[in-house]
């Protein structure tokens, strides 16, 4: 694939991971406003989430998404402010995402199971 292609899908998945983000953020300040105004304390909280499995299943996609995006601007970072370009780069942009999405991911498991 070409280096100009590349660059327009990177564009264009950073784009619609900011949209999706847009979404999920919206979800979950709105759900935290609705447990403060009904006194929902955390245990009550982490109950619903333990007897749901869209929460999680909600939770795990934000965490992938947020993974992505955040990835995809790194590696945006560090071309432009660094000059820091090239295979070495993209891999090394590629486990920081992956580990931004298995820390992640281990918080969701952690909270729902």
């Amino acid at each position: 694939m070409s280096a100009a292609r590349t660059q327009a899908i990177l564009w264009l998945v950073q784009r619609a991971t900011a949209a999706l983000l847009a979404v999920f953020v919206v979800i979950h300040i709105a759900t935290m406003i609705h447990a403060v105004r009904t006194g929902l304390d955390a245990a009550s909280l982490l109950a619903r989430v333990h007897a749901s499995i869209a929460w999680p299943a909600f939770y795990g996609a934000f965490v992938i998404v947020a993974a992505l995006h955040a990835a995809i601007g790194l590696r945006t970072v560090a071309a432009e402010w660094l000059s820091w370009r090239g295979t070495g780069a993209d891999a090394t942009i590629a486990l920081v995402g992956l580990a931004l999405a298995a820390a992640g991911l281990r918080a969701v498991v952690a909270v729902s199971a």
